[in-house]
């Protein structure tokens, strides 16, 4: 059966790159507005087999209202992509450099290219996604403007790349999460990563505790974001990814924790991605 997903933004956006990177080029994906809409349309059988969703980028950190709609749902986390985030100029087939007068993009992928957009003297125009830019210049067969936008939004739009790889960091990541709802997720035996969300009693030293006894089991724990507790004062609860060996060297650990941590959550354990930025 083909996969169906739910993806924020549009069709050859980086969410589709990244789900057809874990699903291969079968997968067929649901544009969403939001992120929120993408959590909506995973949870509904109806709708889709889930999402795939960003969780952060190494340039801008976590996506922080991301975690929250995790927590606040019943999806689980079955496995994750790093994605290498490329930003290229492309056009109608025929449309040169010279040609360019104007060039879409989101205002944050304009942001990633500025070393090589001031050297031009185009027009920016900010648009709501990159491929979206690229679809409306297609469409309206604009000869004098450009979109940067994905390789895939190339192939899917008939663009030709005029000027490859723009961005101004060439060491851009995003990591994605790939999500199923919690009654059909299936956990490998090979898995070894998992993410999950607790909080302690916020007494002096109660995270220490937690974190020495990860430690103490051999758990290499490779992110700790911190959030704020609604309706608290300054007091926070934890997302946690953890890496280990074994699915009985995780399951210890949970139990080692577990009396001295509170509403503790595992979101999900999986296999985890190959991280290109650091392999």
């Amino acid at each position: 059966m083909q996969n169906r997903v739910s993806i924020q933004g549009y069709e050859g956006s980086f969410h589709q790159e990244a789900a057809e990177k874990f699903y291969g080029k079968q997968v067929e994906v649901i544009p969403c507005a939001t992120f929120r809409e993408v959590v909506r349309v995973a949870s509904s059988k109806k709708e889709s087999e889930g999402a795939v969703m960003a969780i952060e980028n190494s340039i801008a950190g976590s996506i922080l209202p991301n975690y929250n709609l995790l927590q606040k749902s019943s999806l689980r986390i079955v496995g994750e992509v790093y994605l290498h985030i490329r930003q290229h100029l492309m056009a109608n087939p025929g449309v040169t450099l010279e040609d360019i007068r104007e060039v879409h993009s989101h205002p944050m992928a304009l942001l990633q290219c500025t070393d090589y957009l001031d050297k031009q003297n185009w027009k920016l125009v900010e648009t709501e996604d990159t491929a979206l830019s690229a679809k409306h210049i297609h469409q309206h067969r604009m000869k004098h403007a450009a979109a940067i936008a994905s390789k895939l939004a190339a192939e899917l739009f008939n663009m030709e790349i005029i000027a490859p790889n723009i961005h101004s960091i060439k060491n851009n990541y995003t990591r994605f999460l790939i999500l199923k709802r919690e009654n059909e997720a299936v956990t490998d035996e090979a898995s070894n990563k998992s993410s999950l969300y607790f909080h302690t009693d916020h007494s002096q030293g109660s995270l220490a505790k937690v974190l020495t006894k990860i430690a103490d089991h051999g758990i290499n724990l490779s992110k700790l974001q911190s959030f704020p507790i609604a309706g608290s004062e300054w007091k926070y609860s934890f997302h946690a990814d953890m890496e280990f060996d074994s699915m009985d060297q995780f399951h210890k650990t949970i139990e080692a924790i577990k009396p001295i941590t509170n509403d503790l959550k595992v979101y999900g354990v999986y296999k985890k991605g190959q991280n290109p930025a650091t392999s």
